[in-house]
Order: structure tokens, then C-alpha cells, then sequence
């Protein structure tokens, strides 16, 4: 059984505001204890989804990726964030391979504590090679300097570097078991989200819903004889099959 389309875009969807990012946070203590202030959670946290991030470029080379020039060319700077940027010259903003960023913040000064937790959602024919690769991805890209790109709703907090990364992996109860059995391994933390139920089929007042006979009927009859006609077919119990059969 693999993950589909609609599980993975219905976890991203879920969990892309703050409130379900922090009762994700509560599947896995170890991260809830990250937030600074447990009072005021919504304060304490920036989420992010499909987190953008100014990198260098030897950086990028290293770990080639190859959507960098797309996602640079779409990238946009706000006037606030100018000012106060210390943008190096050559840096290229991308996104990284994860689905949700999540950066503590303390809620007083709005000012990242440098504690980032980044998930990654199970994503449809992906594996657990594919699934980790990202993990490694985002752990390369990271390693040296950068800075982040706020979303508008952030751009009022100060985005420093992250000095510790943690992972947290989302799993669809489709997601194949050899992905929680890697996981456990890696001694990596994952979370099964429940997955949808299929929608029941539209019943077509139109169409004949008549199950169709369980007897097998391939049996080809011998054909009457001189004098006979299907009309002096007697009935007869076959015991292989299911029901009466009218045979010549």
C-alpha cells in the first residue's frame, strides 16, 4: 500500500498553522519542551511552510540542487527586511527539502532562540532512501551561514541562524512499514497520521446494480438431439455447482 496525493496534501494542509503544529509538537515531549515559553505557544513558535532560506552558492553546488534558479528568480524582498538584512553578496534564496519549518521564537522580543524543528512529510512513490536523502539535504544546506526568508506574517522577527535542527518525520497510515521500521533505527522520530476514509461510491438510480450470478454457466452443453429442443430440457442437480442448471 503506498501513500496518495490526497494524504500527503491533507497532512501539509493540517499542519501548516501554528495551533496543529503545536499539538504535533505534543506527539514528541522532547520538542514540545523546545518552546520557550509553554504560557504562550502561539508566541513561542514561527511556522513555515515550504521554507525558503539565503544560502551561499558553493553551498548549493555541494548539494546541487536543481531548483535553485527557479526559486531565485521568484524571490521578493520587502523593504523592512532591506534594512535591516545582512544579505551577502552571491546568495541564493532556496527552498529546502522539507515541508514544514518550524523556529522557536521567544515571545517577548520576537527573536528566534536558534532551535528549528523541520518536518517531512511522506510524499507519494517516495521511499525511505528518498525520505532520509532530504533529512541529509537539509542537514548539508544548513551547516554554514544563512538566513531565512520571513513570510509577510514574520517579517517583524528576527530570523538567526539556527544552531540545532531536529527532524520530525510525518508518516500516512498508507506509508509503508519498512518507513517506521528505518526510522526506528535511525532512532529518528516519526508520527502516523490518521489518513481519510474512502468516499462511498454514488449509487446511479440508472445503472443495474443486480450482483452478478456467483454459478459457473462456462460450461458448454452438449448439443440437443434428433427430435429434442430446449423447450424438453429437464432440470438436474449438478454437485459442483452452485444451484440448478438445465441441461439437455
Amino acid at each position: 500500500m503506498s501513500i496518495k496525493s490526497a494524504d500527503y496534501e491533507e497532512i501539509l494542509a493540517t499542519y501548516s498553522g501554528r495551533q496543529a503544529a503545536i499539538e504535533l509538537l505534543r506527539e514528541y515531549r522532547p520538542y514540545l519542551e523546545l518552546l520557550p515559553s509553554m504560557r504562550r505557544p502561539l508566541d513561542s513558535t514561527v511556522v513555515i511552510t515550504l521554507p525558503l532560506a539565503r544560502i551561499d552558492p558553493d553551498v548549493l553546488e555541494m548539494t546541487q540542487l536543481a531548483e535553485v534558479a527557479d526559486v531565485s528568480r521568484s524571490r521578493r524582498r520587502h523593504s523592512i527586511e532591506s534594512e535591516r538584512s545582512t544579505n551577502k553578496p552571491g546568495r541564493q534564496a532556496v527552498r529546502l527539502p522539507c515541508e514544514i519549518a518550524l523556529l522557536m521564537c521567544d515571545p517577548e522580543w520576537q527573536v528566534t532562540t536558534g532551535v528549528a524543528v523541520f518536518v517531512f512529510v511522506h510524499r507519494p512513490n517516495e521511499d525511505f532512501y528518498g525520505l532520509m536523502s532530504r533529512w541529509r539535504q537539509t542537514q548539508l544546506l544548513l551547516d554554514r551561514d544563512y538566513e531565512w526568508v520571513m513570510p509577510l506574517a514574520y517579517r517583524h522577527v528576527v530570523g538567526d541562524r539556527a544552531d540545532r535542527i531536529y527532524p520530525l518525520f510525518l508518516l500516512s497510515e498508507r506509508s509503508p512499514e519498512r518507513l517506521q521500521r528505518g526510522l526506528k533505527g535511525a532512532t529518528l522520530p516519526y508520527v502516523v497520521c490518521p489518513t481519510q476514509a474512502e468516499p462511498p461510491a454514488r449509487f446511479d438510480p440508472q445503472v443495474d446494480h443486480t450482483p452478478a450470478p456467483t454459478t459457473d454457466l462456462t460450461r458448454e452443453a452438449p448439443h440437443p438431439g434428433p427430435g429434442r429442443s430446449a423447450r424438453d430440457a429437464q432440470p438436474t442437480s449438478d454437485p459442483e455447482l452452485e444451484g440448478d442448471l438445465w441441461v439437455e
